[in-house]
């Protein structure tokens, strides 16, 4: 299960090896922009290193924007908002992962630098890792903040008893050990199936657990806020609900972003061999380019659907331009 790999061609695909630097010194042709087809007729598109770059930059920059914004402003200070910081860390991860692999093919291209084997399989070792451990955290994390949404419109008045500020940070630290641990459980044994199984079968799981709780949220929601009208809880209700939309908008992007790597797994143990589903696999770098893309949208989201999120990163984009004049 390469994750990281930017060279996949021919039958490299079939096999689960983490080797992208090495066989990117290999075949050193993924600066080529236009496709290349093969005796089957597929099509596999070449995606340039600096779009790569160009892409994880700024994912970087935006993510890390994010999650400052969160600290410095004390109205940001909530369960659901330190959480959104750890979905922004996650997406840190897949970028910080692909500058850093993009800056080393570069430098390896432009003959800058030699590479020897050894320190590429380490490197590659801890990106591919970094990988492994950003989508379950960004998966655990969206799951997690469905339950926050579900309970702060469901248990309203129980909210602030239920999800307190330290349960708040025993699931997050109760999260990233989990994903460092699989993550790292996923390299040692990188050469078994099951990896790839559990993480499909973990992706299908997280995605019925948010599906049932959207159902029960959306459907429920009216009949719940008369309740809340009630106790005079307008502003809470809509706030939830604002809440449980933009968790909405964040999942769909997760899904269209990361789906196609998912159906990339899912494929490499139904079809390993079929003539068409190599076809599907030829085309990898696309499915990398989504998933950089899926970290470069949900910053966007974030600002958009909360507008005190938007002012402070507006301060924080102030106050940097008055710095550089």
């Amino acid at each position: 299960m390469e994750i990281s790999n930017r060279s996949l061609h021919g039958s490299n695909i079939l096999h689960m090896e983490f080797s992208p630097l090495i066989e990117f010194m290999e075949d050193n042709e993924t600066n080529i922009t236009n496709g290349d087809q093969n005796t089957l007729g597929c099509v596999q598109t070449r995606i340039p290193q600096e779009l790569f770059l160009t892409l994880g930059i700024i994912s970087l920059v935006e993510n890390i924007l994010v999650i400052l914004a969160i600290i410095r402003n004390r109205n940001l200070h909530s369960p659901m908002y330190y959480f959104i910081c750890c979905l922004a860390v996650s997406d840190m991860l897949v970028s910080v992962s692909n500058v850093v692999e993009t800056i080393f093919m570069l430098l390896n291209d432009h003959g800058l630098m030699d590479m020897y084997p050894g320190m590429l399989r380490h490197l590659d070792n801890v990106i591919d890792a970094m990988i492994c451990s950003s989508v379950v955290s960004s998966l655990s994390f969206l799951c997690t903040i469905a339950a926050d949404r579900y309970i702060t419109i469901f248990y309203a008045l129980r909210y602030h008893s239920i999800m307190t500020t330290q349960r708040a940070i025993a699931i997050i630290v109760t999260v990233w050990c989990a994903s460092i641990t699989s993550s790292t459980l996923f390299i040692v044994y990188h050469t078994d199936n099951a990896v790839i199984v559990c993480l499909v079968a973990f992706f299908c799981t997280t995605l019925v657990f948010n599906a049932v709780l959207y159902l029960h949220m959306f459907l429920l929601a009216h009949v719940h806020s008369r309740r809340i009208m009630a106790f005079h809880k307008n502003r809470r209700q809509s706030t939830s609900m604002k809440g449980a939309i933009t968790l909405t908008i964040l999942l769909g992007v997760f899904i269209v972003c990361w789906g196609p790597f998912f159906l990339h797994l899912i494929l490499i143990l139904t079809c390993p061999n079929n003539p068409l589903c190599n076809c599907y696999f030829r085309n990898f770098n696309l499915f990398l380019i989504l998933i950089i893309c899926n970290s470069l949208i949900d910053p966007l989201i974030y600002a958009y659907r909360s507008q005190e999120l938007r002012k402070t990163l507006q301060e924080l984009l102030l106050c940097s331009w008055c710095l550089g004049l």
